[in-house]
């Protein structure tokens, strides 16, 4: 992975030093480079949305490993075609639907292989050639000599194919194409006329049940040739079954442009061609392009930065352009979705899809509690209403379906979150429900689930477990200390918005329950260890191991879990002796060798430094424990490192999975000079900001600032942070401070200080 060199950048790692240049309005849009994070493991795609849009137009380069999550990768040389689904940064592949891909002369409606492109419809491509903003995407096919163009509107898809003089051009329409290539149950394609198709593309994959409907209109008259198993049906104008393709064709003269537009809908065909109609019901497609980018620029504009790099600049509009993606629309313009029960519905709001919230919940949900409060509402709205058509509160939902995918149960810190903070636009007393529900070993309620590997993840024995034993011995369940850490702050989180509804008797059941991380601790080692039903210690143990899901710990080993406990740090602390002990473990964990062991390790320990892997999500808030232990300049120090080795405005500028947004979330807080280490507590820790000024919309009349003074290669530690010129004693910023629009000013100095006490 490329490291981020900055200018002024000393051995022990500074923030880039800005200047008092303001950024312009009109710039913003410039510093978003969506091939961030298509390299290495970031797993993104460079194609075309809107900010939460329900299409994601995008090429696709590659659909099978795991680097293909996106469909997209950097180093890859050749395209498939330009599909209309994607995910950004995921782990699992879906997706991908609706494969579009032009063509010139004789060409098989077979994909063809990225090492020979030629037995198939595959083009080769050049970097050179390729270019991607805000709203529009851009490629040169150089096999076919066709520039294509892309841009998108909330619920379509807009392509501009300029074309070669050809009697033999068109298009192919794939739906046997589907990203990590699962299973196709239902195609439909029916040639309404000379100038529309549509269609169902219905496929069983990370989502069991995944329908995507849709409406294609070409600017001028086409014919069509349809093909089951690669084979041409004659004299026929639908065809219902599987392995379905069609070949469009018709001709073109030089640099002739032939537009397709493209409805998406999730119900039915009639949605997909309303979809359509409502929002492409002309051909203008630079005005497509306009609207996007006028789209983007009003997203973008939330927080405005000072800084002199170019870099810096394009690496933290990038990360808020990512953090924009997702969760993303899942209905139609008439308000219809399909539910958690599979039942076509009808909502006056949108409903939203793709939670991520193993993720998200971390670090993306509370910047949504600063900058987009009134949508995370909404998603909160969402989610309880997938709680009343499903069962239950989802853990990671996809296209309306419960994977059941990672553990515990993180819809609860993302309600319980915007609840502490104010934000109360939802039923309390039913998400109050649902999240004891969720936390609850519950064989009797019905749970409408589509696969039973899905069901046995949102009801894992864990649940009974805890409830019978008080903790999940590792002899009786897999990823026992992972589950029970999580779970215990699960607890914590229902807790605390039980005493904030008065309702003491569930909030004292549930801290008390919240305790049970102190199981998995043991003090002879120092780590969170996999404990047996009968009280000892699984062995042998050692805190660099890792095998993939088959360990006391998920995505990681000894070293990564062991501070997984954000509701009670100073109760962790005590266990390790006090904070004085606790900082030299803590120390020790950015210090030992970086090498995972075991042959199975899992492959999203990346972004390493010591045994800290940035790369996947439970260490995203170790910094800033040293906080807690009165160390602050190492939570400095440590936040600057990351910032400047796991993140760069390069291709391959994630150290891991951008999990839809986390990773960029993580950065815009803390580049921003706080973070959320307990989602749920309205305080945000201090650390360090990365940027002369940053200004952040709270409302509509409302600005945050963001100040650092004084800082230069020689000052560069906290040296006393003021609120609204009084200084501030202790760590923590409060969640009122910031809505309020106050001014936070960090000032700065050459030493080692506990800036609270200054």
């Amino acid at each position: 992975m490329a490291l981020r060199i900055c200018l002024g950048l000393l051995l022990t790692g500074v923030f880039t030093i800005g200047c008092n240049t303001e950024s312009k309005s009109e710039d913003v849009l410039k510093y978003v480079d969506p091939f961030i994070g298509t390299d290495y493991h970031g797993h993104t795609y460079p194609g075309v949305t809107i900010p939460f849009g329900m299409v994601q137009l995008s090429p696709d380069t590659r659909v099978s490993g795991w680097d293909a999550c996106s469909g997209y990768h950097y180093s890859d040389k050749s395209i498939l075609g330009f599909s209309h689904t994607h995910l950004s940064g995921t782990g699992i592949g879906d997706y991908g639907d609706v494969l579009i891909m032009p063509y010139t002369g004789p060409v098989s409606v077979k994909q063809g292989s990225e090492k020979n492109p030629d037995t198939g419809y595959r083009s080769r491509f050049s970097k050179i050639t390729e270019e991607a903003s805000p709203g529009y995407y851009s490629v040169l096919l150089s096999d076919y000599n066709i520039k294509a163009e892309l841009s998108a509107t909330t619920h379509a898809g807009i392509h501009r194919y300029t074309y070669p003089a050809s009697e033999n051009s068109g298009v192919i329409i794939d739906l046997t194409h589907t990203i990590h290539e699962h299973k196709n149950i239902d195609n439909v394609l029916r040639v309404l006329n000379e100038y529309e198709i549509e269609g169902l593309k219905h496929t069983q994959g990370w989502a069991y049940k995944h329908y995507a409907y849709f409406r294609i209109r070409f600017s001028k008259p086409v014919k069509v040739e349809l093909y089951q198993n690669d084979k041409k049906v004659k004299d026929v104008s639908e065809i219902i079954g599987s392995n379905v393709k069609a070949k469009v064709s018709f001709s073109t003269a030089a640099d002739e442009q032939v537009l397709i537009k493209v409805g998406i809908s999730g119900v039915d065909f009639a949605g997909a061609e309303k979809n359509l109609n409502a929002e492409l019901d002309h051909n203008d497609f630079e005005s497509v392009v306009a609207d996007a980018k006028s789209a983007w620029e009003e997203q973008l504009q939330k927080i405005k930065i000072t800084d002199l790099s170019e870099e810096n600049k394009r690496t933290f509009y990038t990360a808020l352009y990512r953090v924009s993606l997702s969760p993303h629309i899942y209905s139609d313009v008439d308000g219809r979705y399909r539910g958690m029960n599979q039942e076509i519905l009808h909502s006056e709001e949108n409903n939203y899809t793709v939670f991520s919230l193993w993720d998200t919940y971390r670090a993306t949900h509370p910047l949504f509690t600063i900058i987009e409060p009134e949508f995370d509402q909404k998603l909160i709205r969402a989610l309880l209403r997938k709680y009343d058509e499903g069962g239950i509160l989802p853990m990671w939902e996809l296209a309306s379906n419960y994977t059941g995918t990672m553990i515990g149960s993180h819809s609860i810190p993302v309600i319980v979150d915007a609840y502490m903070k104010g934000l109360h636009d939802f039923d309390a007393d039913k998400a109050l429900e649902a999240m004891i529900h969720a936390v609850s070993y519950d064989t009797v309620k019905e749970i409408s689930y589509q696969n039973k590997e899905a069901h046995v993840n949102l009801m894992p024995k864990s649940k009974m477990l805890i409830e019978k034993y008080g903790f999940v011995p590792c002899d009786l369940e897999n990823a026992s200390v992972s589950q029970g850490l999580e779970f215990a702050y699960n607890f914590w989180c229902i807790a605390t918005m039980a005493k904030s509804l008065g309702k003491n008797d569930i909030a004292e059941e549930y801290y008390k329950k919240a305790q049970s991380y102190k199981f998995y601790f043991d003090k002879e080692t120092g780590f969170m260890r996999g404990k047996n039903l009968d009280g000892s210690w699984k062995n042998p143990f050692d805190p660099r191991y890792s095998d993939h899901w088959k360990t006391p710990y998920v995505e990681g080993n000894a070293w990564q879990w062991s501070w997984y406990v954000p509701h009670d740090v100073s109760g962790l602390m005590d266990l390790h002796g006090g904070p004085e002990m606790f900082a030299v473990k803590l120390d020790s964990l950015f210090m030992v060798d970086s090498e995972v062991l075991g042959e199975g390790k899992s492959l999203d320990i990346t972004g390493l430094i010591g045994q800290y892997a940035h790369g996947n999500e439970p260490s995203h808030h170790i910094a800033y424990l040293f906080n807690y232990a009165g160390k602050p300049w190492r939570t400095q120090e440590l936040v600057t490192r990351i910032c400047n080795e796991q993140y760069s405005d390069k291709p391959d500028g994630l150290c891991g999975n951008e999990d839809c947004g986390q990773m960029s979330a993580w950065y815009i807080l803390n580049s921003l000079g706080f973070y959320p280490v307990c989602p749920g507590d309205t305080k945000y820790s201090l650390g360090i900001p990365a940027f002369d000024k940053a200004e952040i919309k709270v409302g509509e009349d409302k600005t945050f600032t963001v100040i650092s003074k004084d800082r230069s290669e020689q000052n560069k530690y906290v040296k006393r942070v003021l609120l609204d010129g009084k200084p501030i004693k202790s760590q923590f910023i409060d969640h009122s401070d910031i809505i309020a629009g106050k001014t936070l000013t960090f000032e700065f100095g050459p030493d080692q200080v506990v800036f609270w006490e200054q």
